[in-house]
């Protein structure tokens, strides 16, 4: 089969590689028919993620078909069309029964395997370990553009900012950063009945993006970032501020736009330490929260989809085909200049 294989810092290739094939009785292996990049991705080209070795296969989330299942599985057959979502779990240990398989203790300590610490979906064919707790069955009549994004960004938006920060009717919520993730957030944010969502972002483009997504103001970052966030609201702040960016410029902001009593909610993955004004923050009696996602909103998400709630094919801007992926990767490397928020990535 071919696939995209890393082969350490700002080098990978796609090259035929040994079929994924069944390993252990819980295995299946799927056709991948829809693939995306992440920004973990492009942090493990960067060198920023020690595990990913040389010869790994990269990406963590597909839309495909099962093409081979190991003696154990049970609720999956040959033939049936899946999502692959990021986290794999064995739905047994004391994480996955606490609901958090993002550290699920069987396959390794942490749920993140694909294009991590086994081969990942950008390929051909996908070995997936835990199938029958894993996957997850696409409902009929749904695209894989519907689907795709259902495997990492949607959820973590969902998850790790709607959720984690506690959104409820009549709140008012910043989301800062309006990229996939931070979209992903303004998307899902009005599940929960908040009455005005507010886009801070650098870019145009993607302050556009969030006002089709359900925004309902947006502000260009500037020096009055802070302030113009306060005016929309009561002076005071906002009930909930998401940070979907990931640079302590841009936590230290979203710090700053909460009220007393409020909630912060980092998504961001922090490659840096973040120095933050605790002697002024702990008597303002304000909640941080952060964290891996954990995709248990997925079967939600199915269903909201489904029902036409949340439109997430918005998501993908730009397609490509597996000959393309390295045009692919530039165009989301360099999202902003490309006026891009996802890809999709499908065979020849």
């Amino acid at each position: 089969m071919k696939a995209l294989v890393y082969h350490g810092p700002g080098s990978k290739a796609w090259e035929d590689v040994p079929d994924a094939t069944v390993q252990e009785p819980t295995d299946v292996v799927v056709r991948v028919e829809t693939t995306t990049i992440c920004g973990t991705d492009l942090h493990i080209l960067h060198g920023d993620v020690a595990a990913v070795t040389d010869g790994r296969i990269l990406g963590h989330e597909a839309v495909g078909t099962v093409t081979a299942v190991g003696d154990a599985v049970r609720g999956f057959a040959v033939g049936d069309r899946v999502l692959v979502p990021a986290i794999t779990k064995c739905g047994r240990c004391e994480y996955c029964q606490r609901g958090m398989p993002s550290h699920c203790q069987t396959v390794g300590g942490i749920g993140w395997i694909f294009g991590h610490l086994i081969d990942g979906t950008q390929a051909e064919l996908v070995r997936v370990p835990y199938a029958d707790t894993s996957l997850y069955a696409v409902p009929e009549g749904l695209t894989d553009e519907q689907v795709i994004f259902l495997a990492d960004s949607l959820p973590t938006g969902y998850e790790v900012g709607v959720l984690a920060g506690r959104v409820r009717p009549g709140d008012t919520v910043a989301v800062v950063g309006a990229g996939a993730v931070g979209l992903a957030a303004v998307l899902t944010t009005g599940l929960w009945g908040a009455s005005r969502v507010i886009a801070v972002d650098t870019n145009k483009f993607r302050l556009q993006k969030a006002l089709e997504f359900g925004a309902t103001d947006v502000v260009e970052v500037g020096p009055g970032t802070v302030e113009a966030v306060k005016a929309l609201t009561d002076g005071l702040g906002v009930d909930v501020a998401i940070e979907a960016v990931g640079y302590p410029e841009t936590l230290r902001t979203t710090a700053a736009l909460v009220r007393p009593g409020g909630r912060i909610a980092n998504i961001g993955v922090h490659g840096v330490p973040v120095e933050l004004p605790m002697q002024e923050m702990w008597i303002q009696n304000v909640t941080l929260t952060m964290g891996l996602v954990d995709t248990v909103s997925i079967p939600t998400l199915l269903k909201m989809v489904a029902g036409g709630r949340i439109p997430a094919e918005k998501m993908g801007t730009h397609s490509f085909t597996f000959d393309q992926l390295d045009e692919a990767y530039d165009v989301f490397g360099n999202a902003a200049a490309h006026e891009a928020l996802k890809v999709v990535i499908t065979p020849s």
